[in-house]
């Protein structure tokens, strides 16, 4: 069986592909379209289900293309049956993403208490504790939007891009910046780190994101990195949604 994965993040799109649970291909993609989309399906004519999970409104127009082409089509929402219980309060505004991570990480870590860092254009924290439920995080800004939110909201100061620090000492405006993004930054992970350990302990941590590989130079107490953590997920979701609906046959 080949599945496909969409997955519409706020910056760029992936589509992956699986064969019997391993991933064959994954593009990541600046825009995404029905054009772009038509023609992937020409080329890979033999999918047999497929899922889209899109942080963005009405994708009415890509799930009609995939029906007409794949016989088992669904859209990750907070109605979507999942491998996991969700014990998050307000389920209909849990981004997709968060919930797609938490179940890759429990599909590589069941019965395990983890904590998913994902460092994208936000970071969240995430939540699986050993009993397979998924009860929550927190979200920051990333490290891009920091650097942005400086520069937007200040009549001075620059727009920089991070890299990995060297012993930054505060002595012009450029350090200045950098030192206090970026060495702040990794305080608050650090934290994050240690508030979920003393909550719950025996932490198996898992870092993904477009930033992932930036601190994992940067981190000494990660325990994995995942950068496709999220496809991965969504392909364990539609794996066990197809199967569900076969049951119900």
């Amino acid at each position: 069986m080949i599945n496909l994965v969409i997955d519409i993040g706020n910056t760029r799109t992936k589509i992956a592909l699986f064969n019997q649970g391993e991933l064959q291909i994954i593009l990541p993609l600046t825009s995404f379209n029905t054009i772009a989309l038509r023609q992937f399906l020409k080329d890979h004519t033999n999918i047999d289900r497929a899922i889209v999970s899109s942080v963005k409104k009405n994708q009415k127009a890509l799930l009609s293309v995939l029906k007409k082409s794949i016989p088992f089509v669904i859209e990750l929402d907070h109605n979507t049956l999942l491998p996991i219980e969700n014990c998050y309060e307000t389920p209909e505004t849990l981004g997709k993403d968060r919930i797609a991570a938490a179940v890759g990480a429990n599909k590589l870590f069941p019965d395990q208490n983890i904590l998913v860092i994902d460092a994208g254009t936000a970071i969240t924290y995430d939540f699986v504790n050993n009993k397979n439920q998924y009860t929550g995080g927190f979200i920051t800004p990333g490290l891009n939007m920091r650097f942005r939110a400086l520069n937007h909201f200040t009549d001075k100061l620059p727009l920089l891009k991070p890299e990995m620090p060297e012993n930054y000492d505060g002595k012009n405006t450029n350090y200045s910046i950098r030192g206090g993004i970026q060495y702040g930054l990794k305080g608050e992970i650090n934290q994050m780190i240690q508030y979920f350990n003393d909550l719950y302990g025996n932490l198996t941590i898992v870092l993904t994101g477009g930033d992932a590989t930036y601190f994992e130079r940067l981190l000494n107490n990660h325990n994995f990195v995942a950068p496709e953590i999220t496809v991965l997920g969504l392909n364990t979701l539609l794996e066990f949604n197809y199967i569900r609906s076969t049951e119900r046959l």
